[in-house]
């Protein structure tokens, strides 16, 4: 387990959180020296203010700086109040990419591999309180084959690294998420989980509560007007709902629970959260929220946005979610990683409906895994020695992403890649492993998925039984027969989705990427690759494909938005397959999924 639960930090009379957001200092380690030479206890050299969070290759104008691949550092000086002592204190950070050491007056207080979920530091033993305290954070952004995501480091002959995905979006890393200090009763609440069960217009919410210490724990049921609905004794037990008041996609209704631990009648501890109650199964080859069939519309999002790279901003996410309520969407996927835990609170409070992906993408050795797709390209990847480390990473981000959002309502799947090989014997081995571990982490029992490029063909792909359902990355007429080709492509379309109608798997398939590369400036009649009437023509001809397969429950256009990417010769400053520019704005393919998806042919 875990060292320390991933519960979202709140105050009340018994917690206390203060943000450490702000300018902290920050220094690159090219000779990854400062391990060495104690920076975490002398200083940082020649040391830049750097806002936090923030995503540091965007703020600089040196090519040196924004390309930066290898050890960097970050301090900051933060005072701990003296009136809790009572308390235990901790650090969290809502990520630090990819990989992190954290140093609090000089002594190593944490590590952590993976870059996009909470780093949780207990510094009890290390914090002077009352006093000023010195924080120090070891970051490294390179990438390898046990990493996720995963790709590799050239050097270049001045000796400058370069970082090398194998993935297709930029490699932004630092603190990009705020940062927290938490002050917890000694005896508290360290984790929590729900379950639902509708019976009838009524529902049961079965709990489980976690605490340290001695006592015994106390939970409150508040509807939205704040009024009490229920109340249950014991670390884990069902409350009873009458009348519940559902989730529903679109349609969101949040009820307020509390947990209270209890020591010979005083309250030690109080936690608060807003669940909403709602139910997910796969059956009959559909998805079934509340008992109700739902065809997934909406995106491949990323989290990135100009200056900001991959850094939370509330405002953004605002607009995110307008945009997509503005034509129709009511899903998107976290590709490729975890998001902050702000867009799963958002998401619980509209109604969307979430596919929680973990940072397991570029398990291809392919610095353009977009161009390898469909050409039959085999990379021995899952034959490497680095291979049983990979899992072990892999295993433990499987966990800590289902334990930070198994209480979010609007989380349904959970996606355990993204476009890995799978035609191989060792990768039927390797994602069993990970799909049994993901089975028995989560209380909620959701389905499992995971999305596949067309290396992954019906009559080849050795993982696709291990799906609860199946997510295809396809992009016939644009890497597949593109521009004046697309009949051809629609044809060969056609064929792969009749191969995959002819296994009779009884299981949805949702399209989790399709999209065209568009300049919003170019247009053209007749439409040509690139401008803005492709983009309308590629999605209208994979539409019409679409519809004539029922098993066919969703498509997640890629992208929501032109997002920023390696250089390269086929990338004109990013991927330009967004359906909205980097800044928000429609392209014609808005409209498009606008009419198809407010429309009623779609359940």
């Amino acid at each position: 387990m875990l060292k320390y639960s991933e519960l979202y930090p709140c105050s009340n009379a018994y917690r206390s959180k203060v943000s450490l957001d702000g300018l902290w200092k920050f220094s690159f380690d090219p000779d990854s020296a400062g391990k060495e030479e104690e920076w975490f206890k002398k200083g940082i050299p020649n040391a830049c203010p750097m806002p936090v969070p923030s995503a540091f290759a965007d703020l600089f104008t040196k090519e040196e700086e924004r390309d930066y691949g290898g050890d960097f550092w970050y301090a900051t000086e933060f005072y701990c109040p003296d009136d809790m002592q009572d308390r235990n204190c901790f650090l969290r950070f809502g990520s630090i990419t990819h990989r992190a050491a954290v140093y609090c007056n000089g002594q190593l207080v944490a590590e952590h591999e993976g870059g996009f979920l909470p780093v949780v530091c207990d510094i009890t033993d290390a914090v002077r309180r009352g006093e000023a305290n010195q924080l120090a954070v070891w970051v490294n952004n390179e990438l390898n084959e046990s990493s996720l995501p995963c790709g590799s480091v050239k050097v270049l002959a001045s000796g400058r690294k370069l970082v090398k995905p194998y993935f297709d979006f930029f490699n932004y890393a630092g603190i990009q998420r705020s940062v927290y200090l938490l002050q917890i009763p000694k005896h508290a609440i360290t984790d929590y989980s729900v379950t639902y069960e509708l019976k009838g217009e009524n529902a049961n919410i079965n709990y489980q509560a976690v605490h340290s210490g001695e006592g015994s724990i106390r939970v409150s049921l508040y509807d939205r007007e704040g009024s009490l609905v229920v109340s249950g004794e014991g670390s884990q037990g069902s409350l009873f709902v009458e009348k519940a008041h559902l989730w529903k996609v679109r349609n969101a209704y949040l009820y307020t629970i509390k947990l209270e631990l209890v020591q010979d009648g005083r309250v030690m501890d109080e936690y608060t959260d807003r669940i909403g109650i709602r139910t997910v199964e796969i059956k009959d080859g559909k998805i079934w929220i509340n008992g109700e069939a739902v065809y997934l519309k909406g995106y491949g999002k990323h989290e990135d946005f100009d200056v900001l790279g991959r850094t939370f901003n509330w405002s953004v996410a605002k607009r995110d979610f307008e945009c997509m309520k503005w034509n129709g969407a009511n899903c998107f996927r976290t590709s490729h990683y975890p998001y902050a835990e702000e867009w799963y609170q958002m998401a619980d409070e509209e109604g969307f409906l979430v596919i929680d992906e973990v940072a397991a993408v570029g398990m291809m050795r392919s610095f353009a895994n977009f161009a390898a797709a469909g050409t039959g390209k085999y990379t021995y990847f899952f034959e490497a020695p680095t291979v049983p480390e990979l899992k072990k990473n892999h295993m433990l981000q499987v966990e800590e992403m289902i334990m930070r959002d198994k209480n979010h309502p609007s989380v349904i799947a959970f996606s355990l890649f993204n476009e890995p090989e799978t035609t191989s014997d060792g990768a039927a081995e390797y994602f069993r492993d990970i799909f049994e571990t993901a089975r028995k982490l989560d209380p909620q029992h959701r389905p499992l998925t995971g999305a596949m490029e067309k290396n992954s063909a019906p009559d080849k792909c050795k993982c696709y039984h291990l799906l609860d359902f199946i997510c295809l990355n396809r992009y016939y007429g644009w890497y597949i027969s593109g521009g004046p080709e697309i009949e051809e492509a629609m044809e060969l379309f056609a064929e792969e989705m009749k191969a995959w109608e002819e296994k009779k798997l009884n299981v949805p398939f949702v399209f989790t990427e399709f999209g065209a590369d568009t300049l919003g400036s170019e247009h053209k009649l007749p439409g040509v690759m690139w401008t803005q009437e492709y983009q309308e023509k590629y999605m209208e001809k994979n539409f019409e494909i679409m519809d004539q397969f029922p098993f066919v429950q969703g498509e997640l256009a890629w992208n929501f938005a032109d997002f920023q990417a390696q250089e390269g010769i086929m990338r004109v400053n990013g991927n330009k397959k967004g359906i909205f520019t980097r800044n928000r704005q429609p392209k014609n393919a808005a409209y498009v999924l606008k009419r198809r998806w407010e429309s009623s042919h779609l359940c």
